[in-house]
C-alpha cells in the first residue's frame, strides 16, 4: 500500500506543480497585457521589472492554486482511469476512496498552508505591489523628444525641435523655452542646428547648439510701455539638463497600509471595531442633532416645553406647526418682511435637505467600507475552504471520466472555476453594498460547490458510471418503460 501511495502522490505532484507555475505565468501575462501601457517607454531597469512581476505572481496565488489542484487531479486521475490503473486497483480490493486519502492528506495541508499565504503573504505582497505599481504609473516615459512636437517632460524647460537627424543625434531648428523664473516666456534660445547625448553616468542630457541666439525679456516697471528685451549670439553653447525627474521615486508604503488589502486577520478585526464605533457614534450624533432643530423650532413656535429629548417628531405634529401656526405669526409683518421670512423659512429647510442627504451618502460611505472589511476577513478563509472543495469535485470526477492529458480536463477544470469565480463576485459586490448577507455573499460559491463535489465523491465510491451514455440510455428506458406500464386503458 505504502508503494502505491507513492506512486499516486508522485503522479500527482509533478502535474501539480507543473499546472500551478503555467496558471500562474497566464495571470502574470494577463497583468502584463493590461498594463503594458504604464510599462513601455519608461526606461525602467530590468529588476524594478522583475520585482513587480515577483509580486504579481504572489498575489496571482489566491486564483492560481484552486485552478492547479482542480486541474492537476483531474489528469492524475483520469490517467490512471485512462490506461486502466483504477480498474487493477479496485479488482485488488481497493476502492476509489482508499486510493484518494493520500491527495486528501496534501489537500488539508495545502489548505492549512493556504491559510497562512492568505493572512500573512498575500497582504504584504499586496502592499509592495500596488505601492510599486503606483510608483511605476507615475514615472516619466523615457526622454525621447519628436520633430515638431513640443516636448515639456523636463521640469522648468519646454523643448521644440524642427527636424533630428537620421542617427537621433543631430537636430535641427531648436527653440528652448526656460520657465525656471516661473514669469513665462522669458527666456528663449533658438539654435540653427545642435546635437544630444547623455553625460557619462547616464544622469544629464547635454545639449550643444550652434549659430544661436539667447533672448531674455527685460521687466522693469514700465514693462508695459517700453517692453524691453536682451539679445545675445553665440556660434556654440552647450546647454544639461538633469534627468532626475525621469528617475523612479519609490513612495512610502505606510501610505497604503490602511487598505483592507494589506491587513491581516488581526489587523482587520482592530480596524473593524474602530469603523463600527465610528459609525454608531456618527449615526447617534446626526439623530440626536436632528430631533433637537425639530424639538426647539415646535417649543419656540408653540410655547410648548418638550417633555425630554425625543429622537423624532411625529409628522403631524410638523405640519400642524408649519401650517396652523405660521400664518397667524406671519400676519404681524409687512408683505416685503413676510417674504424675506419664507424665503429663509425655504433656505433652512433646503440646508436641512442638504445636511441629511449629505450624511446619509457619509454613512452610507462608512457602511460600505465596513462590508469591504468584513469581506476580506472571510476571504482569508476561502482560499483554504476553495482547496478542499475543489479536490472532492477533481479527484473523483478525473476517476469517472477516465481522460488524461490536456483536452478534456483542461475544459471541465476551466468551466467549474469560471461558475466558482463568477458566483464569488457577484455575490461579494452584492454583499459589500448590502444586497445580500456578508457571510453568504463570500461563501455562496462555496455552499454551491460544495454538494457538487460531494455528489461526485459519492458516484466515484459506487462506481457509478455518471458519464456513460448507454447506462442514461437504459436508465430513461426503465423510467418511460415504467411509465408505460401505469397506463390505465378505458374500454368503453
Amino acid at each position: 500500500m505504502k508503494k502505491l501511495y507513492r506512486y499516486i502522490t508522485k503522479s500527482f505532484f509533478g502535474t501539480f506543480v507543473l499546472t500551478f507555475f503555467i496558471v500562474v505565468f497566464i495571470w502574470v501575462m494577463q497583468f502584463v497585457w493590461l498594463y503594458v501601457d504604464d510599462l513601455v517607454g519608461k526606461g525602467l531597469e530590468i529588476k524594478i521589472i522583475a520585482e513587480l512581476l515577483f509580486y504579481t505572481s504572489i498575489t496571482a496565488i489566491p486564483m492560481s492554486l484552486p485552478l492547479a489542484l482542480l486541474l492537476a487531479l483531474l489528469m492524475c486521475f483520469g490517467n490512471m482511469g485512462e490506461h486502466y490503473e483504477l480498474v487493477a486497483m479496485k479488482a485488488s480490493g481497493i476502492s476509489i476512496w482508499r486510493a484518494m486519502r493520500p491527495l486528501l492528506t496534501f489537500a488539508l495541508a495545502l489548505s492549512v498552508l493556504a491559510f497562512f499565504i492568505s493572512n500573512s503573504l498575500i497582504p504584504i505582497a499586496t502592499l509592495k505591489w500596488r505601492t510599486l505599481l503606483t510608483d511605476v504609473q507615475r514615472q516619466k516615459l523615457a526622454f525621447n523628444i519628436k520633430e515638431g512636437v513640443f516636448y515639456k517632460d523636463i521640469d522648468n524647460y519646454v523643448i521644440f525641435v524642427e527636424k533630428k537627424g537620421k542617427d537621433g543625434s543631430h537636430i535641427y531648428g531648436v527653440k528652448i523655452y526656460d520657465h525656471s523664473d516661473h514669469m513665462g516666456n522669458t527666456k528663449i534660445i533658438s539654435a540653427d542646428s545642435g546635437m544630444m547625448a547623455m553625460s557619462p553616468n547616464q544622469r544629464n542630457i547635454l545639449f550643444t547648439l550652434y549659430n544661436g541666439y539667447n533672448y531674455t525679456d527685460l521687466t522693469p516697471e514700465n514693462y508695459k510701455e517700453t517692453r524691453p528685451f536682451e539679445r545675445m549670439s553665440f556660434k556654440q553653447e552647450q546647454i544639461k539638463f538633469s534627468l532626475a525627474s525621469f528617475d523612479l521615486t519609490r513612495s512610502n508604503e505606510d501610505i497604503y497600509k490602511s487598505y483592507q488589502q494589506m491587513m491581516n486577520i488581526r489587523q482587520l478585526s482592530t480596524s473593524l471595531d474602530s469603523l463600527e464605533r465610528r459609525y454608531d457614534n456618527k449615526q447617534e450624533t446626526f439623530t440626536q442633532g436632528f430631533a433637537r432643530r425639530w424639538t426647539n423650532y415646535y417649543s419656540m413656535h408653540t410655547g410648548v416645553p418638550p417633555e425630554g429629548q425625543p429622537t423624532a417628531l411625529p409628522d403631524s405634529i410638523v405640519a400642524d406647526t408649519c401650517i396652523t401656526l405660521s400664518w397667524p405669526l406671519l400676519a404681524k409683518f409687512d408683505d416685503e418682511t413676510r417674504t424675506s421670512i419664507i424665503n429663509m423659512a425655504i433656505g433652512s429647510a433646503q440646508n436641512a435637505k442638504d445636511n441629511v442627504g449629505f450624511n446619509k451618502l457619509d454613512l452610507n460611505s462608512q457602511v460600505e467600507n465596513i462590508n469591504k472589511h468584513r469581506k476580506e476577513w472571510h476571504k482569508k478563509f476561502t482560499l483554504s475552504i476553495a482547496c478542499i472543495i475543489f479536490f472532492f469535485i477533481g479527484a473523483p470526477l478525473g476517476s469517472i471520466i477516465r481522460k488524461g492529458g490536456l483536452g478534456l480536463p483542461v475544459v471541465i477544470s476551466v468551466v467549474f472555476f469560471i461558475i466558482y469565480h463568477l458566483i464569488s463576485t457577484i455575490a461579494e459586490r452584492m454583499a459589500v453594498f448590502g444586497d445580500l448577507n456578508m457571510f453568504l455573499g463570500v461563501w455562496l460559491s462555496s455552499l454551491v460547490l460544495l454538494p457538487v463535489g460531494l455528489f461526485f465523491t459519492f458516484k466515484a465510491t459506487t462506481d457509478a458510471a455518471l458519464f456513460d451514455g448507454d447506462s442514461w440510455k437504459k436508465a430513461f428506458q426503465r423510467l418511460f418503460r415504467k411509465k408505460g406500464g401505469n397506463k390505465i386503458e378505458l374500454k368503453t
